[in-house]
């Protein structure tokens, strides 16, 4: 896997948005703290701009993310915001002069598109807050964040839940919004999950869904060979009238039941204020025990 360069100060950081629309108000926070970091923050053309739901039209969206992709100058691109869109424009994006040179991609929830697109063409990305809410997160999640881009090892260390499942293994981590996951399977950007660190966190399902979509996940394999399970928020859970009789964290647990791999469940990312960063295909160590797990760059 090829890491992005580290960014230093002054360099150019792309703020667009591949999905939902986002208005200048909404941004003016990050684009504060990226010159508080020492850094030139660039707003694409799709800030600002609206068709319907999504941050301009396809083509638009498109030709912003291309444009940024392909600057030089430009040294990460900084999704602004998640909700729906990203998967019509993928298959639109040509990655060839991101491959020669890559930089980092950021981001989270629609963001998984691109960043299990990224996966396959053996690149890292960062799975981390976005302009939306950034100012709503914690200062810890700003951190990592910042740490992450200018070439700071990170390591984290959080106290055990009571559900997890005791181990240690190594490998990529990979992953994000289980939601995306499940609708990318089958797709060009499916991920191979062999002796890998699956990451997955959602927000404002149905538990019903939640089974349905690790049910899914399982049928292709992604638990066969996996290494390890870290399970981030699982935020604003919906049942029916009629309950499901399972909360996220047991669903998780019957599914994987039968597997032989450590399980983290409340690590901080996701949907959640203390959404810290995570390289995704970097190589890390993950240590589950009954006191406290912790996950370190290899």
């Amino acid at each position: 896997m090829f890491t992005p360069d580290s960014v230093k100060v002054g360099d150019k950081i792309a703020i667009v948005s591949t999905a939902r629309k986002i208005n200048m108000k909404e941004v003016r926070e990050a684009i504060a703290l990226l010159k508080s970091w020492e850094l030139d923050p660039i707003l694409g053309s799709t800030i600002g701009i609206a068709n319907n739901q999504f941050a301009g039209t396809d083509q638009d969206r498109i030709e912003d993310f291309q444009r940024m992709l392909d600057d030089k100058e430009i040294k990460a691109i900084w999704c602004a915001r998640g909700g729906y869109g990203t998967v019509r424009i993928i298959d639109q994006i040509d990655f060839s002069n991101f491959c020669k040179s890559p930089k980092w991609i950021i981001g989270y929830s629609d963001i998984t598109v691109l960043h299990s697109h990224i996966h396959t063409l053996r690149i890292r990305s960062l799975h981390a807050p976005m302009p939306i809410d950034i100012h709503k997160g914690t200062k810890a999640a700003q951190i990592s964040l910042k740490d992450t881009i200018f070439g700071k090892k990170i390591k984290y260390t959080i106290p055990s839940s009571k559900k997890n499942i005791a181990g240690a293994c190594t490998g990529q981590l990979i992953g994000g919004n289980l939601s995306i996951l499940y609708s990318l399977c089958g797709s060009a950007s499916s991920l191979d999950t062999s002796g890998k660190i699956l990451c997955i966190e959602d927000l404002d399902e149905y538990l019903y869904h939640i089974d349905r979509m690790l049910y899914n996940l399982k049928r292709n394999g992604y638990f066969d060979n996996l290494s390890g399970l870290i399970v981030g928020g699982m935020t604003n859970m919906h049942d029916n009238n009629i309950p499901f009789g399972k909360k996220a964290k047991r669903i998780i647990l019957d599914i994987v039941s039968e597997y032989d791999f450590p399980v983290a469940f409340k690590f901080p990312f996701g949907h959640i204020e203390d959404n810290r960063a995570l390289i995704f295909g970097a190589e890390a160590s993950l240590t589950v025990k009954h006191d406290e797990v912790v996950l370190e760059y290899i």
